[in-house]
């Protein structure tokens, strides 16, 4: 079985600032993903052509990485995940630039029923949660697609009752006061 699944958000915004995104991605000061709610993503390397590493149980590769407008990731894992995951960065209109994920995977196995019933809702919410915490990062005021009850149902029973409620904050103001109590 084959799946697309594309999130995108408009931002009104200068290019270089929502560039500045992507590059981001699994540093220190990673002002993109949403890892107040979600697993970090984490790589054996800095961000860069054949990085290994993932999120949470979903392994992945850098397969390829144009600095400040797309990063295609291969997964590696869950078994029966064959495809990408990208984010790329686009100029909108004179005033606006989009940046958009997208998954192209082709499922066998087991991964015919986790995708559907597991891995997708958690995925849809934490892209949703990424592009809400770009926002934030962007000092936009963030629009948040709230869980699904399913989503927090899954949360719920994969933390053993001790889910995190959903948050987003500005990663560039928490990375800054990091920064600021570290001096």
């Amino acid at each position: 079985m084959k799946d697309l699944n594309i999130h995108e958000r408009e931002f009104e915004a200068d290019y270089e600032q929502v560039a500045k995104l992507i590059d981001s991605l699994s540093s220190e000061h990673d002002l993109l993903w949403p890892s107040q709610c979600w697993p970090r993503m984490k790589f054996d390397r800095q961000l860069g052509v054949g990085a290994k590493g993932g999120h949470g149980p979903i392994g992945y590769f850098v397969e390829s990485y144009k600095p400040g407008q797309s990063i295609r990731f291969c997964f590696t894992s869950p078994k029966g995940f064959n495809g990408f995951h990208k984010f790329d960065v686009v100029n909108s209109t004179h005033h606006s630039v989009l940046l958009r994920h997208t998954i192209e995977i082709k499922l066998k196995g087991s991964a015919l029923l986790t995708w559907p019933l597991v891995i997708r809702p958690l995925h849809d919410a934490l892209i949703e949660d990424a592009l809400s915490t770009a926002q934030a990062s962007l000092g936009i005021a963030p629009q948040m697609r709230s869980w699904s009850p399913w989503v927090k149902v899954i949360r719920w029973m994969m933390s053993g009752g001790k889910a995190q409620i959903q948050i987003v904050t500005n990663n560039a103001n928490a990375a800054d006061a990091k920064k600021r109590a570290a001096d």
